[in-house]
């Protein structure tokens, strides 16, 4: 039988465990997966673009494990009641096939998405950095903040967005935070002022410059993680030649990152070496880093382990009957007449 967690039940799962122990947990199974990096059969995205948005497959394994993500991405979707970003998954056995896990990757999507931000700023910004600018208070943004601030210690936050509303709402939902000292910022530029850490995470499908060369200052470290498909970017190009940026999988990277803007041969370098302890991140306190993070499907494969332990583990879920176990496996046509 095969475990499924639907959004209710993921939700449940979750918050039982609470989002900051959930979160620090997931932490450590990305790195052990990062740590991997060269054992797994790794390809980038399969997209299915539209002028109003993408629906992508995101597939990943190992010698044990396979592990796919569907997801969407549609900016205007808010305006029909609709996410932004839905997703699915599955995790399933390389060595039969057979799928152990169904699951929401929604919500799942945002948390991995926030810890990957967390990882790439625990291996590249500086030991003491405490305050961090958020551009974008859309879906993604509480959950970003709250992993910066439960792993990282994040003692200060700015925010700001276009959208008034928008910055109410994460500063509400922030409330529960009391240590941490939300700011509301009346512009991109005074969000990022003299922040350690700065984290971009808009929708828009456009060519973006959310971040201009005169916002950065020396020792900054980025994250642009709203860039993430052909035509859809965050940094102006400038911002990308003046810093030392670090990627996911550079296939896919080099397609939909802000790196689509620079030529092939421009160096980027791979994350995963330097949470491995193969390469050097930061070389100075001076210098500024990019994580130019597109979203890739090992984070996913980290997240649907996680889930799939931790529901078995406390219970979560129900299980179904999502392919055949026969008597016969040859008779499947038996087995269709049996269901009459």
């Amino acid at each position: 039988m095969t475990l499924f967690l639907d959004v209710q039940a993921l939700g449940r799962l979750v918050n039982t465990q609470g989002a900051d122990t959930f979160m620090a947990d997931l932490l450590g199974y990305m790195e052990q997966d990062f740590c991997r990096w060269p054992e797994f059969d790794k390809s980038a995205r399969t997209a299915a673009h539209s002028e109003v948005g993408v629906i992508e497959l995101m597939p990943v394994a190992d010698h044990n494990l396979y592990g796919f993500k569907y997801v969407n991405g549609h900016p205007s979707n808010p305006n029909q009641g609709l996410s932004t970003v839905m997703a699915f998954g599955a995790l399933s056995e390389v060595a039969t096939g057979y799928p152990r896990l169904l699951t929401e990757l929604t919500i799942s999507t945002a948390l991995r998405t926030a810890v990957t931000s967390v990882m790439a700023a625990k291996a590249l910004a500086r030991k003491d950095s405490q305050s961090m600018g958020v551009i974008g208070c859309g879906a993604q943004s509480e959950f970003q903040a709250i992993a910066f601030h439960a792993i990282l210690g994040i003692k200060e936050l700015r925010i700001f967005d276009i959208d008034s509303d928008a910055m109410d709402k994460l500063a509400a939902h922030l409330e529960a935070y009391p240590d941490l000292k939300v700011i509301k910022a009346d512009s991109a530029k005074s969000c990022v002022r003299g922040a350690d850490i700065v984290t971009t995470v808009t929708a828009d499908k456009a060519y973006a410059t959310i971040l201009t060369p005169d916002m950065v200052e020396p020792g900054m470290h980025i994250n642009g993680v709203g860039g993430d498909c052909p035509g859809k970017t965050e940094l102006h190009l400038d911002v990308l030649l003046g810093g030392k940026i670090f990627i996911e999988h550079e296939p896919q990277t080099r397609v939909e990152g802000d790196i689509q803007q620079l030529p092939d041969l421009h160096p980027v370098y791979p994350l995963w070496e330097v949470i491995a302890g193969k390469s050097i991140g930061r070389e100075s306190e001076q210098q500024v880093t990019i994580f130019d993070s597109v979203g890739f499907a090992l984070e996913d494969l980290s997240v649907l382990r996680y889930i799939y332990d931790l529901a078995t583990q406390l219970g979560f879920g129900e299980t179904i009957e999502l392919v055949p176990r026969m008597s016969n496996p040859k008779d499947l046509f038996g087995l269709m007449k049996a269901t009459q």
